[in-house]
């Protein structure tokens, strides 16, 4: 069965008669130290001294534009090693700064000061590393997509409190991210405060919420120069354990043990590119998902919480094709195919998801704006055993060998505008049928982010010896579907 879809969208954002004028992006500059510098919060080690400070923060919460309620002084410095960021946060009422304790990369109601870095300067991939008054760490990678909490990088801070208000001081090591490998970096580069109990947000650099983009309107940090980027190569091996025990009522309890041993790898292969590699992975430290009683006729969507999948998740997701939970997901023949159970059998063992063999990938973007991903999976055969009152056992396969492909080209244009090529597949081996689906997306927008254009052309196929019997010779279907949205900006309302 083969499907052609097409879908075309305009998205016409901030309805006006004229484009406002948006400020330049305002420049720091870091400055080259010799001397040790001792990550304690406190800012009284002599590499601070002659650094220049970035002040004088503008409000998005709750008065965009306005001057910041406290002062906010930030002192940049870097050597070989690392960059390290050291903020002074005024604060009349230390006394009041709130500072709740919560896990990594939750702020829970605590202050909170971050800085965000682009090292391309293309709007398309940056890393933000935050620090809560209490204490706690928060890094995240920055994308058109939003947010991607499930990245983690190794980097130190602390925090210590005064009478003029709070310190936060932060050392963030070249290997925690990726910037070109040239003599002179320009950054994109900003800096972020919450005051808690007020609920107000300021920034640096300002950020217009008229305007579509949070990276677009970074400032610039300038004055970082020959440093090299790190070698990037990372192994780890693993093993994990199991026991379950089960006491079923009227029953006899049964236990059973079992292993698993693999290992990860990670290689930067420039200062662009990384390639991952997971052998035999095993996910069962990952977080479970939650419980959904789901009455509809289609599927719950769950966030990706396996570390392998979330690397380049920004590329990987650019054209909304891809969805990771497919893979290691449920097996693709388990309610459907048929036992022909006998009246003395019953299922001992019914895996609700497949093992993967292995799975690689290679994710990261050109200095010309062009980012490529490529992701491949194999799944382990999965098989439902069926046991008689003779101990005999039987098995029923529902999920065949199986290879899962990703391709992705995203080029960047002007106006953080891009374009986007997308081909999914699937090929299973046996008679269960196979997938294949390519989309182009194209995101056009004005040199002021006001205006936008957006479209996708998407074509699904599906084959195979099960598809042909089911559909016959009606196979091909083709739906045309046009859908226009406009936002008014002004009152967030959509038509």
């Amino acid at each position: 069965m083969i499907m052609h879809r097409f879908i075309i969208s305009i998205l016409l954002l901030g309805i006006a008669l004229g484009v406002s004028a948006r400020k330049p992006p305002r420049v720091h500059h870091a400055v080259r130290v010799n001397a040790d510098v001792k990550i304690d919060g406190k800012l009284d080690d002599i590499a601070w001294q002659n650094a220049p400070v970035a002040k004088d923060f503008y409000q998005l919460e709750p008065n965009p534009g306005e001057p910041a309620s406290f002062n906010t002084h930030v002192k940049i410095i870097y050597d070989d090693e690392a960059i390290y960021i050291g903020a002074m946060m005024y604060d009349p009422e230390p006394e009041k700064i709130l500072r709740q304790l919560s896990a990594r990369d939750r702020r829970e109601n605590s202050a909170w000061f971050g800085v965000a870095i682009d090292p391309y300067r293309n709007s398309q991939l940056g890393f933000s590393f935050n620090v809560t008054s209490a204490g706690v760490q928060q890094d995240m990678l920055l994308s058109n997509q939003g947010e991607d909490l499930n990245w983690n990088a190794v980097w130190e801070s602390q925090v210590s409190f005064t009478e003029e208000g709070w310190i936060a001081e932060l050392k963030i090591p070249y290997s925690a991210i990726r910037f070109p490998q040239t003599e002179v970096q320009s950054w994109g580069f900003q800096l972020a405060r919450e005051i808690r109990r007020t609920r107000e947000n300021s920034f640096w650099n300002e950020v217009v919420p008229t305007v579509d983009g949070f990276m677009t309107q970074f400032g610039q940090l300038e004055g970082i120069r020959d440093i090299e980027p790190p070698v990037r190569l990372s192994f780890t091996p693993f093993m994990i354990a199991y026991a379950d025990v089960a006491s079923p009522q009227g029953q006899a309890s049964s236990n059973e043990f079992y292993y698993n041993a693999g290992m990860d790898v990670k290689y930067g292969i420039n200062d662009a590119f990384t390639l991952d590699m997971t052998l035999i992975p095993d996910f069962g430290q990952v977080q479970s998902d939650n419980t959904v009683l789901n009455l509809s006729p289609f599927e719950v969507f769950f966030e990706e919480n396996r570390q392998f999948f979330t690397e380049g998740i920004e590329l990987f997701d650019k054209g909304g094709l891809f969805y990771s939970r497919r893979i290691g997901g449920a097996p693709v023949n388990r309610r459907s195919v048929d036992l022909n159970l006998q009246d003395d059998e019953r299922i001992i063992d019914d895996p609700a998801v497949t093992r993967l063999y292995n799975a690689s990938k290679v994710s990261g973007r050109t200095k010309g704006g062009l980012g490529i991903g490529v992701l491949n999976a194999i799944g382990a055969p999965t098989d439902l055993i069926i046991e008689n009152s003779e101990g005999r056992q039987r098995a029923v396969n529902t999920s065949p060998l199986t290879n899962y492909n990703v391709l992705v080209f995203d080029q960047s244009l002007r106006a953080n505008s891009s374009i986007t090529f997308t081909n999914t597949s699937v090929l299973r081996s046996g008679s269960t049928y196979d997938a294949n689906v390519s989309g182009l997306a194209i995101d056009i927008k004005d040199p002021s982010q006001s205006y936008a254009i957006q479209g996708t052309w998407n074509v699904s196929q599906i084959y195979g010896e099960e598809v042909d019997l089911l559909v016959g010779d009606d196979r091909y279907h083709t739906l045309l579907q046009t859908t226009i949205v406009v936002r008014d900006e002004n009152t967030d309302l959509v038509d």
